[in-house]
C-alpha cells in the first residue's frame, strides 16, 4: 500500500456524517464540536455531527444536549451506562446517515482541521486511515502501540503504519456490509480487516498529534489489552473462515 498525499487533488464530497465517542470529556466536547462544524460547513452543505455519549458521569451528557439544542446539525446518542470504546464506534457507525462517515475521539488530540486533506484520498479509496504525526504519548504507550501495530498487520495482512489511529474518513455503505462485534480495544483492527476481506480498499496519510489538556485516558490499562489480545485471535479465525 502506498501513501497518496497529493495535495493538488480535489474532491467534493456530497454529504458527511462525524461522530466523536465521548467519555467524561465535559472539558474539551463543547469546543471540538463548535470547530467540527466550522470546519466541515466549508467542506459540503449536507452534514450532521454525533456526539456518541458513552456513559460519562462528569456532566458530558448535559452539555451534549445542549449543543444538540444549539445546533440542528449535532444529534446526541446516549449509551445509560459506559459500554467500552468499541461499542461507542460501532453506535456512531450506525448511526451515520450521510454518504461519508468520518470519527476522531472527543479527546482533543487531532486537529480536526486536518480532515479536509482527507478527502482527495477518499475519491480513490474506500477507506482512508491517518497515522500520528510524532505521537505524543509516554514510551510505554508507544512501544505498546508499535507492537500491536505489527502483531494485527502481520495476522490480518493489514499494511499500516498505525492501526488504532482514531481519525479515520470511510465509505458509509461499508458499514451495510460488515459486522461489528468489538466493544473494546480491538473494533478499529476489526473494522479495517472485515473491510479488507470484503475487497474495499484502504490508504493512510499522516496527521498531527497533541498532549491531552484535559480528561483521563482510558484505552491502555492492563485489562484493557488483555481483553483486547483474547479477542484478536479469536476474530482471525472468524475472519478467515468468512467469505471474502
Amino acid at each position: 500500500m502506498q501513501e497518496r498525499t497529493d495535495p493538488t487533488q480535489s474532491f467534493e464530497i456530497t454529504s458527511l456524517s462525524v461522530f466523536f465517542p465521548c467519555y467524561n470529556e465535559k472539558d474539551s466536547v463543547r469546543s471540538l464540536t463548535e470547530k467540527t462544524l466550522s470546519v466541515i460547513a466549508e467542506i459540503c452543505t449536507d452534514y450532521e455531527v454525533i456526539l456518541v455519549d458513552d456513559g460519562s458521569s462528569d456532566g458530558t451528557s448535559t452539555i451534549a444536549d445542549q449543543l444538540a439544542h444549539e445546533y440542528p446539525a449535532v444529534r446526541v446518542i446516549h449509551h445509560p451506562q459506559n459500554k467500552g470504546y468499541g461499542a461507542a464506534l460501532q453506535s456512531g457507525f450506525r448511526a451515520a446517515t450521510k454518504d461519508y462517515v468520518f470519527y476522531t475521539d472527543g479527546d482533543g488530540q487531532f486537529n480536526i482541521g486536518e480532515l479536509p486533506k482527507l478527502l482527495p484520498l477518499i475519491k480513490t479509496y474506500d477507506i482512508v486511515s491517518a497515522y500520528r504525526i510524532r505521537r505524543q504519548d509516554n514510551m510505554i504507550r508507544k512501544i505498546n502501540a508499535y507492537c500491536w501495530t505489527k502483531l494485527v498487520g502481520f495476522l490480518f495482512h493489514l499494511n499500516l503504519k498505525d492501526i488504532d489511529c482514531a481519525f479515520k474518513l470511510y465509505k458509509r455503505e461499508i458499514f451495510d456490509h460488515i459486522e461489528m462485534h468489538s466493544t473494546g480495544a480491538l473494533i478499529d483492527t476489526e473494522i479495517l480487516a472485515r473491510a479488507q476481506r470484503k475487497g474495499y480498499t484502504m490508504t493512510q496519510i499522516g496527521v498531527h498529534h497533541y498532549p491531552r489538556l484535559a480528561g483521563q485516558q482510558t484505552g491502555a490499562t492492563v485489562k484493557v489489552i488483555l481483553r483486547a489480545f483474547k479477542e484478536l485471535f479469536k476474530l482471525r479465525k472468524e475472519i478467515l473462515k468468512t467469505p471474502s
